[in-house]
């Protein structure tokens, strides 16, 4: 039995659980159900500049990243993001700032208004990102940033054609639904691409076969890392140099990683859209994002969040700590608090983690989907493990029992990191 609409006057949680509810499956890819919503509600063709940014890592920071050097510009900047780590609101932002309450129910009200007019039902995730649409169409932004949910194709971020399409990379996750090899999940990624427009290939690896074939199908334009432009971290550690072609620039290297930001520049310089170096240098060192490589200081510790949960991302995260551990020589070794959901691949992020972890504190996540602790020390065999409850008394216990010279890491899971920061508010 569907449960009964709530009202304008109900709180953003209702309607959080109301659009829970609403259909038979949280994700359910594919356009059919959403386009004829979409149009009803007059946000398939924004008044706008659309970025679109799909790949397996990395949209975050990059999407974050784009948002940030385009309002420094003065630009009206509505930024779409997922999934939110602590409270809804993060999904979506006004000029930098997260959206109210009141904005995001009024907008749930005429989504749902639309959906019953057309006789469909919405997916938790179809119905919020349709939701943030209306947001970015009632406050007339210039500038639309989208991050692609899963794949890119089937995704409803797809329903906007885009001006400029970044893919990040390309790695394997979320293999059920995307296929399991580089090319087919390439392929969903390459389903933003819109004809005549500018694509930004910013993958480490090769560029896929399916990437450079909707390139020649819709005639777009290719701008592909280490081919036509480059990035490269100065001796000093604290700017880093991105050029292309006719343009050479030297930056700040701010709080993000270095290749999604320097995918934000690219995408910025070869959309057109009007853009000053202060506006770009002002951009990369006021961007935030919780959870990517966010470094905190807690106690005198230093913490870094990353929410990294499959092989490519923690390769990610490894390069960055690898980095930060070379400028900063003071810590002696790196210590995680650390869980993972069932799904996931965990040995090879174990693995991978093993080379640079000294000590782990573990515990089972108190979702669903959590590994039971027994994976959890499979895949850490060998390796000096703690065990816990739950990852609030792992953290608890770390932050007491390290010294200054030792690196604090949370990492494994969206909700690894949003357990800590539950723990931390509390202690506020």
């Amino acid at each position: 039995m569907k449960p009964d609409a709530p009202h304008s006057t109900d709180t953003l949680t209702t309607w959080l659980d109301y659009w829970g509810h609403v259909h038979v499956t949280g994700i359910d890819l594919g356009l059919e159900r959403v386009i004829p919503v979409a149009e009803k509600l007059g946000v398939m063709q924004p008044k706008a500049k659309v970025f679109t940014v799909a790949g397996t890592n990395g949209k975050g920071s990059t999407t974050t990243a784009l948002a940030a050097i385009l309002n420094a510009q003065g630009y009206n900047v509505g930024l779409y993001q997922s999934p939110h780590i602590y409270r809804f609101n993060e999904r979506v932002k006004l000029a930098g700032l997260e959206v109210d309450d009141q904005s995001l129910v009024d907008a749930f009200v005429m989504v749902d208004q639309a959906r019953r007019e057309c006789g469909l039902s919405l997916s938790f995730f179809e119905a919020t990102t349709l939701a943030a649409f209306v947001i970015f169409k009632l406050k007339q932004c210039d500038v639309w940033v989208l991050e692609v949910g899963l794949g890119g194709r089937l995704d409803v971020v797809n329903v906007i054609d885009p001006d400029i399409a970044v893919i990040t990379n390309i790695g394997l996750d979320h293999v059920d639904w995307l296929g399991d090899t580089i090319e087919k999940i390439a392929y969903e990624k390459a389903g933003i691409i819109r004809p005549h427009i500018p694509v930004i290939f910013a993958g480490q690896q090769q560029l896929p076969k399916a990437i450079q074939h909707k390139v020649n199908e819709t005639q777009s334009q290719l701008y592909a890392l280490n081919r036509d432009y480059f990035y490269q971290l100065n001796d000093d550690g604290q700017t880093w140099s991105f050029a292309s072609s006719g343009t050479t620039l030297k930056l700040p290297t701010g709080q993000l990683a270095l290749d999604n930001i320097s995918t934000a520049v690219a995408a910025v310089l070869a959309s057109g859209v009007d853009i000053s170096q202060e506006a770009i240098v002002s951009g990369i060192q006021q961007a935030r994002l919780q959870g990517r490589f966010e470094i905190r200081h807690i106690q005198d510790k230093t913490v870094i969040f990353d929410a990294g949960h499959n092989p490519h991302g923690v390769e990610f995260l490894l390069n960055q700590l690898r980095k930060f551990l070379k400028y900063n020589k003071q810590y002696t070794d790196v210590v995680a608090v650390f869980s993972m959901l069932a799904d996931k691949d965990i040995s090879s992020v174990t693995d991978l983690l093993k080379t640079t972890v000294k000590d782990w504190f573990i515990a089972t996540l108190d979702v669903p989907r959590a590994a039971p602790m027994q994976q959890l020390k499979q895949a850490l065999q060998g390796q000096q493990v703690h065990e816990f409850g739950n990852i609030q008394q792992a953290f608890e216990t770390v932050l007491n029992k390290c010294n200054n010279n030792q690196l604090i890491l949370v990492c494994g899971s969206f909700h690894t990191l949003e357990a800590v920061w539950e723990y931390l508010e509390e202690c506020q």
